[in-house]
């Protein structure tokens, strides 16, 4: 049951983000570059939550 919230706040903070996350980066180079942050950043979250697990 922990998970599925843990998912379900996942999926609601992208929906939350993602309308002004893709208008503020519409050139292809920009968004390739923030997407790859935004990735790094989530694994680096999971990393620490399945350490301290």
């Amino acid at each position: 049951m922990d998970k599925l919230l843990s998912v379900i706040f996942m999926v609601g903070v992208l929906l939350l983000v993602l309308p002004s996350f893709l208008q503020s980066n519409s050139q292809l180079k920009q968004f390739l570059k923030n997407l790859s942050i935004w990735i790094i950043v989530v694994f680096i979250i999971l990393m620490i939550v399945y350490l301290f697990k």
